[in-house]
């Protein structure tokens, strides 16, 4: 290769700016060639044709004759436009029917996306249009009109400082610690071990909403209290004991952990038998104060019963049937931990439940 055949000389333009296009309009008015426009401009004599192309339109002149010509101001509205859309195209393609699913999903029936995603497969033979991290991206980009940060279970999360807090409830210093659980327990080896928690209503109304999850299952038992007291909580409880027999609920009901809230201060009256005297029908744990991680799936619960009573509801308002659909739609939720079947599907526990119509 000689020394004259260098390709080492001016860089070539990647777009043409505004400025460039207001320049080909008066060249182009000037009745310039396109290669002289090119040379002007410094650019190949095809983006100066193509430019021209894109930017025609078609006016009426003096002599009320119809003429194309080149303006600048739609070259650069169509250049804009079409920079938009650049990038890679969306994973969801075209499936307009999928869309529709997943909004109806989300904002009729109270999914998640990650359990939308999942039924949308079930419908359709496994098939995964887009993953859960990716549908995420989108509602959070708007991409889907009619899903808001309201239709979702926990909207943004925003990472949170954990202060270090006391490990010693100073109003129940005679409970059974957390502790004191094993480690089959700890590690929901079983099922029959439950976490319970209240879900309270409009400030100033007393009725609320007792909330047991099974912790290896996710099974779920929601009561309407009258009031948030120990004597309601025990009053359930012995409701269940009567439904189920003794034996049965020593079997359905290994272990309950709760709070240090002043409805679960009872440890006595929660454990004892309502039809033997005498007799242990349960253990309680509590949980430490400010440490509602170590009831995980019982406030994963509450988010979901919140998806139907918002904070501000007035409880007592809610009829029995209206809390049982809230338990039996819990019930009857796909849950990734189960592979996407539900706690009905998955626990063994359910159908002794169903069959004396606890749930």
């Amino acid at each position: 290769m000689s020394q004259g055949n260098y390709s080492t000389g001016e860089k070539k333009k990647k777009h043409l700016t505004e400025r460039d296009r207001y320049k080909i309009e008066a060249l182009a008015e000037a009745k310039r060639s396109t290669k002289e426009i090119s040379k002007q401009i410094g650019c190949s004599q095809r983006t100066i044709q193509r430019e021209l192309q894109r930017g025609k339109v078609t006016q009426l002149n003096s002599g009320y004759e119809f003429i194309e010509v080149y303006k600048a101001d739609v070259g650069q509205r169509i250049h804009d436009e079409r920079a938009v859309m650049k990038g890679r195209s969306l994973k969801i393609g075209k499936e307009h029917g999928f869309a529709a699913r997943i909004e109806q999903l989300i904002v009729v029936e109270k999914y998640s996306p990650d359990a939308a995603i999942a039924q949308c497969a079930k419908e359709n033979n496994g098939r995964k249009v887009i993953c859960t991290r990716t549908l995420y991206a989108y509602i959070w980009n708007d991409l889907f009109y009619g899903i808001g940060e309201e239709c979702l279970p926990r909207g943004k999360r925003k990472s949170k400082h954990q202060a270090r807090h006391r490990r010693v409830a100073l109003n129940n210093t005679r409970g059974r610690s957390i502790e004191e659980r094993t480690q089959e327990i700890n590690e929901r080896r079983e099922e029959g071990h439950w976490e319970l928690d209240t879900v309270v209503g409009k400030p100033g109304t007393k009725a609320c909403l007792m909330v047991m999850t099974e912790r290896k299952k996710n099974l779920e038992l929601v009561f309407r209290l009258a009031s948030k007291s120990e004597a309601c909580v025990v009053q359930v409880l012995d409701r269940l004991e009567k439904k189920l027999g003794y034996e049965r609920f020593r079997e359905v009901f290994k272990s309950i952990t709760c709070d240090n809230g002043c409805e679960n201060l009872d440890m006595h009256g929660m454990e004892r038998s309502a039809l033997r005297e005498g007799k242990k029908r349960t253990t309680i744990y509590y949980a430490h104060p400010y440490s509602a991680y170590e009831r995980g799936a019982n406030e994963g619960a509450n988010v979901l019963i919140r998806r139907f009573v918002p904070k501000g509801t007035d409880i007592g308002k809610l009829s029995r049937m209206e809390v049982k659909r809230i338990a039996h739609w819990m019930n009857h939720y796909p849950r990734r931990k189960l592979d996407y079947a539900s706690a009905f599907e998955a626990s063994q526990l359910a159908a002794v439940l169903a069959q004396r119509c606890v749930i």
